[in-house]
């Protein structure tokens, strides 16, 4: 691999047909910062976490008026029926939103004048993942990548941090805009009430998350009371307009929100630390410590190296990015500049293979795309196994060849390449694309392939599976 074709390929989002040579790639990755858009037209163009949580909030109202009507079977009956009606409506509608935001996303991937930066910001989406599963995140998973990470891309890590944890989506996902401390001023209340409808208490998936994926990572010096004892300490951060249960405190729909009567009052102790601030300060407080502790450090140090290095970390690569995070306090940019200076990257062969994400985007860049092309893209990554914002667990997707090297995955792979390929047509000349794409990586097997294909669209989607189109 050239030097240019590292800076397209491995750390951004594959080459486009025509681009010139980069004179100097490392300099054009440093520049990512003042080229890139936090909020470019295709993202502003959807709907934010606010309107979704407008729409949550008019949804309740509704199932409420409904359920007050209840009286009798055949009113109960019907009563059921509305409710039903009413779940499948909103569900629809946050589809609606959750297909405009995927092809946002795919668009600002197209488009974005850092690609670079739009690769750290899928990474990011990963590490605090968040799954479109539930009624309630379908239409809030992309709000969290468009309002919490990119707008904190290059600042320090404590700073994105704070923001993912407090975002809407991360705060519904795991259950935690309904944790209350047993110890409140509401968990008292509830407990004096036997027969209370709907059962209070501390809920700590969170926390748990927090420590073992979003920071220390597992085996990083915590325990079961640790857990619990951020998880206390969290008690009361809510979302305006999402839960069931009215939050005291007046705000805006989808913000975050601190419900004082809701918190497990009292001093907490975190790794051995003693936190005596009060309320919404104390989780804070224990957030920004997380956000700089040397295990922190290590294993953010391990995934970033583990994504743009090789499927096993360099370990000089993770102690060289280890100590850029503790030297400068979680700053984004120290670790990016690491990165890009890292010898290992610079000098491996393409040995990261593409995720399915990674190929979409690689291959629509490839062919000239300029948005979401009207190819059923959200089915199209279902199909491949990778479903936007939708991993199904809190650890997000794997980023080693082993999860994706699959014969049946491949296999959606052609399909899916032939799609594209037919889309495309005679426009393009695969035999061309194929030299201007992969350079000196271009084998004379794949050459020789795409040279003697039936008809050009045959060529393009045997480029876009060949083996040097399936690494980075």
């Amino acid at each position: 691999m050239t030097a240019t074709s590292i800076a397209r390929d491995r750390f951004g989002l594959g080459a486009r047909a025509g681009e010139a040579m980069l004179a100097d790639p490392r300099a054009a990755l440093r520049d990512a910062a003042a080229r890139f858009d936090p909020r470019p037209p295709a993202i502003a163009a959807v709907p934010g976490s606010g309107p979704m949580a407008a729409q949550f909030r008019e949804y309740l109202a509704e199932l409420r008026d409904t359920r007050a009507g209840d009286m009798g079977e055949g009113p109960m009956v019907m009563g059921k029926v509305a409710a039903q009606s009413l779940r499948k409506g909103l569900r629809k509608q946050y589809r609606d939103n959750y297909g405009a935001q995927v092809r946002a996303r795919v668009t600002a991937a197209l488009t974005g004048a850092s690609p670079f930066a739009e690769r750290l910001t899928h990474f990011w989406a990963n590490h605090f993942a968040v799954s479109a599963d539930k009624l309630q995140t379908i239409g809030l998973a992309g709000t969290l990548e468009f309002e919490a990470i990119r707008p904190n891309l290059f600042g320090t890590f404590g700073a994105l941090l704070l923001a993912v944890e407090t975002h809407p989506a991360m705060l519904l996902y795991l259950d935690q805009a309904q944790s209350i401390g047993p110890g409140s001023l509401v968990g008292m209340r509830a407990a004096l009430r036997e027969n209370a409808k709907r059962k209070v208490g501390l809920n700590e998936n969170l926390a748990r998350e927090i420590l073992e994926l979003h920071t220390l990572g597992v085996g990083g010096g915590y325990a079961q009371a640790d857990v619990q004892e951020l998880a206390r300490a969290m008690t009361g951060w809510s979302v305006g307009g999402f839960v069931r249960r009215p939050v005291g405190i007046e705000a805006p729909d989808g913000a975050f929100v601190f419900q004082p009567n809701w918190h497990e009052p009292g001093p907490r102790t975190l790794l051995g630390k003693p936190y005596r601030q009060e309320g919404e300060a104390q989780a804070r407080a224990m957030l920004a410590d997380l956000a700089v502790h040397p295990a922190t450090a290590r294993h953010l140090a391990a995934k970033l190296a583990r994504h743009f290095a090789a499927d096993v970390p360099p370990p000089a690569l993770v102690e060289r990015l280890t100590a850029a995070h503790l030297r400068s306090g979680g700053d984004l940019s120290s670790l990016y500049a690491v990165l890009i200076d890292a010898p290992e990257i610079w000098a491996t062969p393409a040995s990261k293979f593409r995720t399915p994400w990674e190929w979409t985007i690689a291959a629509l860049r490839g062919i000239g795309a300029q948005s979401a092309p009207d190819l059923r893209l959200v089915n199209a990554l279902q199909e491949l196994g990778q479903p936007v914002w939708r991993p199904g667990s809190p650890a997000g997707w794997d980023d080693t060849a082993a999860s994706w090297a699959a014969p049946d995955a491949l296999l959606r792979r052609v399909e899916v390449a032939q799609r594209f390929a037919t889309a495309v047509g005679d426009r393009i000349d695969a035999r061309a694309l194929a030299t201007q794409l992969l350079g000196p990586s271009l084998t004379p097997a794949t050459a020789s392939a795409i040279a003697r294909a039936d008809s050009n669209v045959q060529g393009l989607a045997l480029l876009l599976v060949s083996p040097e189109y399936m690494r980075r």
